[in-house]
């Protein structure tokens, strides 16, 4: 039994004398890796669905719907001789206003109402108004806020037609819009 440990001794000895005459490799010193690694990229271009029909240039489209809703909003309107009752076309007229003061909440406007040339001065500055507060009554009652809306009266001073007789008075007997602010940021609904 002694030899035995002796034999596993020795064995054990010089496997360790062996292993300590191996030439050693030397040791080079590793730099680390500056440079940043992405993830692969796809070079194949995404998938355009196919279309049959040809752009549209937006900016000329949006130009033409902008004074579009300006010139809605202008547009004038007109009442029956000696009334300030709303016509089933003004009603009409000021609901297409509805929707672009909706659209523009920035968007102040000006009422102004007129006359033809009978009457008094007096009368037609009175008649003009009423003309003008019934245009703004129509628009505060469906939501507008009466803050955007300012109403005057020119009574038979300002005439859209010159002459007397019935064609040139229905043209006279109107309300006229303007924009006072916010005309600038206009926004088609």
């Amino acid at each position: 039994m002694l030899n035995s440990r002796l034999t596993l001794v020795l064995v054990t000895l010089s496997a360790l004398a062996l292993g300590a005459c191996r030439k050693k490799k030397p040791v080079v010193a590793v730099q680390p890796d500056t440079t940043t690694r992405t993830a692969p990229t796809n070079t194949t271009p995404p998938r355009q669905p196919e279309t049959t029909t040809t752009p549209v240039d937006n900016s000329a489209e949006t130009a033409r719907k902008i004074a579009a809703a300006r010139e809605a909003l202008l547009s004038t309107i007109y009442f029956e001789y000696n009334m300030d009752e709303l016509r089933d076309d003004s009603r009409a007229n000021l609901d297409n206003k509805i929707r672009i003061l909706n659209a523009n909440p920035s968007l102040r406007i000006r009422i102004s109402g007129h006359c033809d040339e009978r009457g008094n001065d007096e009368y037609n500055i009175v008649l003009g108004r009423r003309r003008a507060e019934a245009a703004k009554r129509y628009l505060t009652d469906r939501g507008i806020d009466a803050s955007r809306i300012e109403t005057t009266s020119f009574g038979r001073e300002r005439p859209a037609v010159q002459g007397s007789g019935e064609e040139a008075w229905a043209k006279n007997r109107r309300d006229e819009f303007e924009i006072t602010a916010g005309g600038d940021q206009l926004r088609a609904p």
